[in-house]
């Protein structure tokens, strides 16, 4: 079980993810001590999404293609609409989701986040939670939809809202040094 200041973390997104659901478990995680990468579909910089409007970047670290799941303790996906929905169209961001999935180690979307975990098929059967917009999308996918602040099962954490964020973050650090997850199949 790592410790969060010794533990690995890769956020997935591209560009459109929604600012505060990138940058506050950013900080946050790294305030904690943790080491926090960057992935995306190519290594340019990615553009924020905020108040109907491209906001700032941040620079990448690796593509979806060079990352090892071994490598990491776990998975954050951001939301906003614009990035999940471009992730769950490229095959290799879903295969890596899956990946993280099979591997037990913790996996965390927020807000629009989950449409990728129901692209990896990784809801089926779990308790989940998401932005209420696309709550349909998640109980279509087999999940038990709760309206809650953080809903983890498993290991795989799940968010609402940018409201949420601080719950998210705490429960990320809770999950990660709780270590794998045995999952049955989703």
């Amino acid at each position: 079980m790592p410790s969060i200041n010794s533990a690995r973390i890769l956020i997935l997104a591209t560009d459109g993810y929604e600012r505060s659901e990138l940058r506050h478990p950013l900080d946050n995680l790294k305030n904690h001590g943790a080491r926090v990468e960057i992935a995306s579909l190519t290594k340019a910089p990615i553009k924020s999404w905020i108040d109907k409007d491209w906001g700032d970047a941040v620079d990448v670290d690796l593509t979806v293609g060079e990352v090892s799941v071994d490598d990491f303790d776990a998975l954050l996906i951001p939301g906003g609409q614009i990035n999940p929905d471009l992730l769950r169209a490229d095959k290799g961001a879903v295969e890596l989701v899956k990946r993280f999935v099979q591997s037990g180690k913790p996996v965390a979307a927020i807000c629009h986040g989950p449409w990728l975990l129901v692209e990896a098929g990784a809801l089926k059967g779990r308790k989940a939670t998401s932005y209420a917009s696309i709550k349909t999308d998640l109980m279509n996918a087999g999940a038990a939809w709760r309206d809650e602040a953080v809903v983890t099962d498993e290991g795989i954490i799940t968010s609402r809202s940018p409201n949420d964020l601080d719950a998210f973050v705490a429960k990320i650090i809770e999950e990660v040094e709780e270590g794998r997850h045995e999952r049955r199949a989703a």
